[in-house]
């Protein structure tokens, strides 16, 4: 296949504003165009006015306070692995606060908070740590879960394991007896959702990314050799189709229920680029790396159908029972989602987050949506992510 030399990121900006009118992939692409010029490098600013236009949109914020932000949380992402190795076995979990604009960590023991405030963190003292907490959430993994009740995680800011059901499902029995073991355990609560969840592929629609057998889902985010994408979209094997209907690449490999991830090859003639496509309504956005934001912080998905939408995250960790099966490990975030967009782009700023897996609700009414984390994918099928 064709590679390109790493992109700068003038080079990748140019090379999308071409691609838009003929491209519809929903995120970071593989094109079929001809290997670029070399172009002198440009520094990028530190965010496009269209994705903070989106946040103003999704978040209510105005552009200067999407600015700082972004700042925040980029400041609040880099702290957070000093934090946790400093806190130890009194580490109970973490998130970025708004109102603060600073990471929030959770203690169990009063003698480490110094230490955490000293690295640029706020603390608050709990009675469980994340260990615990992790431990009680395995548990409930082995369990297995009726259709009613929606998933689970672990939510530092309750200090506790979230079980969340389904608002016209919760006295059903079988619902009833799954809450009932999981509080045997301690260290649960329970929370509320409108609806159940379900994945996010759709039936093939003409003018969208990539298709594979009557199934339309979006592309990722670019890898070296390929792309990834999400699991259900297809078994490893099954052909891959491009915008243009012509052979594009094979699944490589596929995981799906257990895991939401897939690994798509890409033919000769398609080669990737590091960015995520802004559908014409934003800029197109570089991607320069995938480091892992925290609960609380912004965060926006484009995909094929709905393009740009964007809001926080609000758990990770989290087992989504789908009706297919339990997905594990995931992170739930307020943003929307529809048919179609399964295994769009997740990001926050510049770093590559995860690709869509399922929610419920709709762009229209508001809902929740699920992503699976674009690290453990990496690692998975050693890929090296494609980056400005």
């Amino acid at each position: 296949m064709k590679h390109a030399t790493p992109l700068r990121a003038a080079v990748a900006a140019l090379l999308l504003t071409v691609a838009l009118g003929a491209v519809h992939a929903g995120v970071a692409s593989a094109v079929p165009l001809p290997e670029p010029a070399a172009a002198p490098s440009v520094a990028a600013p530190s965010a496009s006015a269209g994705l903070l236009d989106a946040m103003r949109r999704d978040l209510g914020l105005t552009a200067s306070q999407a600015e700082e932000r972004l700042s925040a949380e980029k400041a609040a992402t880099a702290v957070e692995k000093s934090v946790r190795q400093a806190a130890g076995g009194a580490y109970g979990g973490s998130w970025y606060e708004p109102s603060t604009g600073r990471l929030v960590v959770a203690v169990t023991d009063h003698a480490e908070e110094a230490e955490v405030r000293a690295l640029g963190a706020d603390t608050r003292l709990v009675r469980h740590s994340a260990a615990a907490l992790d431990r009680a959430k395995a548990r409930l993994d082995r369990l297995g879960a009726p259709a009613g009740v929606a998933g689970w995680h672990v939510d530092p800011r309750t200090n506790s394991v979230v079980v969340t059901v389904v608002h016209t499902e919760r006295e059903a029995p079988a619902v009833r007896a799954f809450v009932d073991r999981a509080r045997a355990g301690g260290l649960v609560t329970v929370a509320e959702t409108a609806q159940a969840p379900r994945t996010y592929a759709a039936g093939t629609v003409g003018g969208d990314p990539y298709y594979t057998g009557n199934v339309r889902c979006s592309i990722g985010f670019s890898v070296y050799g390929g792309f990834v994408t999400a699991g259900h979209c297809a078994q490893a094997g099954a052909a891959v189709r491009g915008w243009d209907g012509s052979a594009m690449g094979t699944f490589q490999g596929s995981s799906f229920p257990g895991n939401d991830y897939a690994y798509v090859g890409i033919h000769s003639g398609w080669w990737t680029v590091p960015v995520v496509l802004g559908w014409g309504t934003i800029p197109d956005q570089l991607v320069s790396g995938s480091a892992e934001a925290p609960v609380g912080a912004s965060i926006c998905r484009s995909g094929s159908t709905t393009h740009w939408h964007c809001g926080t995250v609000l758990a990770k960790n989290e087992t989504v029972n789908y009706s297919q099966g339990a997905v594990h490990q995931m992170t739930k975030t307020s943003v929307c989602a529809e048919g179609g967009d399964s295994g769009g782009s997740f990001l926050s700023g510049d770093q590559a987050q995860g690709v869509t897996s399922g929610g419920w609700g709709n762009c229209s009414s508001g809902g929740q949506t699920w992503f699976q984390p674009i690290n453990e994918i990496l690692s998975r099928y050693g890929l090296t992510l494609h980056t400005a």
